[in-house]
């Protein structure tokens, strides 16, 4: 059991199960509009730590839960407003879901009439293909390489 406190209060928290049934294993990343990015990276980087290196980005690197031997990472990123990394204008976040089998998700997802944008591309650290989610907005589904330790 774990227990999580709030202001002075221990809280108990339910066990997480011990398989996972789905196809998401966890944030691979948060792409969020910004006005002035470079200005806005630096802010966090003073302020919270957050450094930002490769191209903007700030990676934070974390252990799976259920299997403690895989090391995982989210990327954050503020992106310019004018950016077309999105779907839409109006959308001013895009999460990236980290996947465990690309191919059998994006299977799942077309066969239920979910929609698939672009291409599928490869990367030396994972695959990635987008979708779009049923309010329209841009999805990033990402089948990670495993990191080294």
């Amino acid at each position: 059991m774990l227990l999580h406190a709030t202001v002075g209060v221990a809280q108990e928290i339910p066990e997480v199960p011990g398989t996972w049934e789905g196809h998401v294993k966890g944030i691979g990343g948060i792409f969020f509009r910004a006005e002035n990015p470079d200005t806005l990276r630096q802010w966090y980087q003073d302020h919270f730590g957050i450094p930002a290196v490769e191209h903007g980005y700030a990676h934070f690197f974390w252990r799976d839960y259920l299997e403690s031997n895989k090391t995982h990472r989210t990327v954050w990123s503020p992106v310019p407003l004018a950016s077309d990394q999105f779907a839409r204008p109006e959308q001013q976040l895009m999460i990236n879901y980290i996947v465990g089998d690309l191919d059998a998700f994006l299977t799942e997802l077309q066969a239920s009439g979910v929609e698939q944008v672009g291409d599928m591309e490869d990367y030396p650290y994972g695959r990635f293909a987008w979708i779009i989610d049923v309010e329209g907005n841009k999805v990033e589904l990402w089948e990670a390489y495993p990191l080294e330790d």
